[in-house]
């Protein structure tokens, strides 16, 4: 079955098309699936109730404590033990920055990552 999609123009304010782009850029992720992903978050289709939330895409000094974990914290928050998430790292498959001895993850990566596990599967066989 085909993808269907529906053409959508937005105006933006500047603050938040500036974030879609850092998000995009971050993530790897076109745009386009960014921002279906997070509508698809809010809408609910078929006989169940629609509701339309607000999204806020934020950046900069903006961002929450938790947008950026440490080694530990993502090994948590995965419920995975750090070495196996500091080996996935090392090997690149885990998106994260080296600074000296300790890594750095951006949540939204982490969470991109987990999302596309079995597309990237997919994309090797």
């Amino acid at each position: 079955m085909p993808n269907e999609r529906t053409p959508l123009y937005v105006r933006l304010p500047r603050n938040q098309a500036a974030a879609l782009d850092r998000l995009a850029q971050a993530t790897g992720r076109s745009k386009q699936h960014l921002v279906s992903q997070l509508l698809g978050d809010r809408l609910t289709a078929g006989d169940r109730q629609l509701s339309v939330g607000r999204v806020e895409v934020t950046g900069g000094g903006d961002m929450r404590a938790d947008e950026v974990l440490t080694l530990e914290e993502v090994a948590a928050f995965l419920k995975l033990s750090p070495d196996a998430v500091r080996s996935r790292a090392e090997e690149g498959e885990l998106p994260g920055r080296r600074f000296g001895k300790d890594w750095r993850f951006a949540r939204v990566a982490v969470l991109a990552w987990l999302a596309d596990g079995d597309t990237q599967r997919r994309r090797r066989k």
